[in-house]
């Protein structure tokens, strides 16, 4: 809530903070566990009116953070995700009405199954339970994650970076507002009311027993923190290394047309293509436009010797740059062999996050999406449609790449997990 005090020191106090929003939050995961559907979208449908309503307020407690971002001479990849207008404040708030008009996802039957002995057995859809997000210059995560949290039966514990913090507690007051209206219980949704770093550590070590699960939204520094020190277990993307490959049987128009949207619609999200890779077998027809219409965009890239060779100012690639998520308009251009040859590179350096092949060719299509072992793979689209709204999820509270449990972009579905409901009529075992 707005009023909330703010904590800056460490100590005592933070820790005994932190530990009393653990344990409310799991007093109100219990009752959002059990609260009807239409109980969770009234909140939502709440909470995004008075986000409208409150807009300018919103624009001024940006600013704020804006100013403040740009005295620290922020990257401008951080500076976009930061900065809210009209338009993107206008899509939070229908982001929450979509999730609210989203099937619930909580006892829903995923699996039913008769055993020899007359044994009934379901498998239901259920609550994580307590989920902490962890997130640096995005605002908007705080609408998306906490919303999502609350469709899927869940309460919500957020930190949000200090580059947000001013505009993450507008927003967050609209969702606690609305979870009031509905006659839930406010603590459902917390927003650490701190800037201290300190209350990171104490998040990844579960709050004594209270948070279920955490989900890191930011750099590397931040992910590679929590995957390195959390209790509990993580959702998370390191990087997004994210790959076009352009094969031999590419319609060219369609390939610029996917690699400028994939590259340069917003350069700062995570499904930014970092990496254009061009079969070498299509390299006469292909691999020259390509590079120009990049060039003509404004795009730096940095190629190996055959790229180099079409323009003066192609800066040639190190090996590093094969594994760099650039997140700005830099982009680095290889030829490789083949399908295969495509395949082989993602695998040695990409990151499991998005990658997409640009064919006519369907075989070779289907092989890319079988073997790409990634969390998302595409075949002739942008990789900038790796999102949970795109998917239709409403919005989501990340990107996975792991293997366990939630892979690719992070919705309602993904933030439950189940129980085995048995059915019986006497039988015991013998």
């Amino acid at each position: 809530m707005e009023n909330l005090k703010i904590v800056e020191g460490e100590g005592g106090d933070l820790g005994a903070l932190m530990n009393a929003i653990g344990q409310k939050a799991r007093k109100a995961a219990r009752i959002l566990a059990l609260a009807p559907p239409e109980q969770k979208s009234l909140a939502l449908r709440a909470a995004a009116r008075i986000l409208r309503a409150r807009a300018k307020d919103l624009l001024d407690a940006n600013a704020l953070d804006m100013a403040n971002a740009r005295a620290k001479n922020l990257a401008s990849s951080m500076l976009d995700r930061l900065m809210l207008d009209d338009k993107r404040i206008s899509s939070m708030a229908q982001s929450l009405d979509d999730i609210a008009d989203l099937p619930d996802p909580v006892g829903r039957l995923l699996e039913t199954f008769e055993r020899p002995n007359g044994l009934r057995i379901q498998r239901i859809a259920t609550p994580l339970g307590v989920v902490g997000v962890i997130f640096e210059s995005r605002p908007n995560v705080t609408a998306d994650a906490g919303a999502l949290c609350l469709k899927a039966g869940n309460a919500a514990i957020l930190r949000a970076g200090s580059e947000s913090f001013n505009s993450s507690r507008l927003i967050h007051a609209c969702l606690v507002a609305g979870l009031m209206e509905a006659g839930l219980p406010e603590d459902g949704i917390a927003l650490i009311p701190t800037r201290d770093r300190a209350a990171v550590g104490a998040m990844l070590t579960g709050l004594n027993g209270a948070i279920d699960v955490i989900v890191p939204r930011g750099g590397k520094s931040l992910v590679a923190r929590v995957q390195a020190e959390a209790r509990v277990p993580v959702f998370a993307h390191l990087e997004g290394i994210v790959h076009v490959y352009v094969d031999a049987e590419a319609d060219l128009a369609k390939a610029e047309k996917i690699l400028l949207n994939a590259k340069m619609r917003r350069t700062g999200v995570c499904g930014a293509a970092e990496t254009l890779l061009v079969d070498r077998a299509g390299a006469d027809r292909l691999l020259a436009p390509l590079v120009r219409l990049l060039l003509d965009a404004d795009c730096e890239i940095r190629g190996d010797e055959a790229t180099m060779k079409l323009d003066p100012r192609v800066k040639p690639a190190t090996e590093e740059d094969w594994s760099t998520e650039y997140l700005e308009a830099i982009i680095a251009v290889k030829l490789v062999d083949g399908v295969q040859g495509a395949i082989d590179h993602i695998e040695t350096y990409g990151s499991h996050h998005t990658d997409c092949i640009v064919t006519e060719n369907k075989d070779k299509a289907e092989q890319f999406l079988r073997e790409v072992d990634s969390a998302i793979v595409i075949h002739n689209a942008s990789t900038q449609f790796a999102d949970g709204g795109e998917f239709g999820f409403g919005a989501e509270i990340g990107i996975a790449t792991g293997r366990m449990h939630a892979r690719g972009p992070v919705g309602v579905a993904q933030l439950t997990s189940f129980k085995y409901v048995v059915h019986g009529e006497g039988q015991t075992r013998p």
